[in-house]
C-alpha cells in the first residue's frame, strides 16, 4: 500500500453491539457533591498575607 491508501474491509459497516457501548458509558454524574461547604477564619486578610509574606521569606533563606 502507499501513501493515503486504505484497505477498503476497514470502510465498510461494522456490526456493533448498543449493549457493549452501554456498558462502556461513564457516568459523568456519579460523583456529584450535594452538599454545603464552608470556611470560617478569624484571621483578617492583612494577617493571612503577612503568613503568607513570612512563609516566602523562610522559603527563600532555606533555598540560599
Amino acid at each position: 500500500m502507499g501513501f493515503g491508501s486504505y484497505d477498503e474491509s476497514e470502510q465498510q459497516q461494522q456490526n456493533v453491539s448498543d449493549e457493549d457501548d452501554e456498558d462502556a458509558a461513564v457516568n459523568v454524574h456519579e460523583n456529584d457533591y450535594e452538599g454545603e461547604m464552608t470556611v470560617e477564619t478569624g484571621d483578617s486578610t492583612d494577617n493571612l498575607i503577612g503568613q503568607l509574606q513570612e512563609i516566602k521569606e523562610n522559603k527563600e533563606s532555606e533555598e540560599e
